[in-house]
């Protein structure tokens, strides 16, 4: 049966590092617009994984104009994501950052974490 599995699921997409939560990213994502096709940065920090084999994904928060927040999710396997870029790692006692939701300024920052 596992061999089943095994032959279903996505590979892995190997310019994906191993994420965190609380880590600030760079994910470059293909957009398709017509018949052209170009690459596009979403710049935020990384809310929670969930690794759960073919349906692993991540969330990613960041400020847009007028302190507006915009999460979006990506799946870890897909082929759409060109690169992930990590810029900078933070110190987090929790799995899901949901209380960033509701916080802004200097009351949403994070430490970084020196090792």
């Amino acid at each position: 049966m596992s061999d089943l599995i095994k032959s279903v699921e996505a590979p892995a997409n190997e310019n994906i590092p191993e994420l965190f939560p609380g880590d600030a990213v760079s994910v470059h994502v293909k957009i398709r617009e017509g018949n052209r096709e170009r690459i596009q940065e979403f710049k935020g920090t990384i809310l929670y994984v969930r690794n759960s084999g073919n349906n692993a994904s991540f969330t990613v928060r960041r400020i847009a104009s007028n302190g507006i927040g915009v999460e979006r999710t990506f799946l870890t396997r897909s082929p759409r994501i060109d690169k992930v870029v990590v810029e900078r790692h933070t110190k987090v006692r929790k799995a899901r950052l949901y209380f960033l939701r509701s916080r802004t300024g200097k009351s949403a920052r994070l430490k970084q974490k020196f090792s």
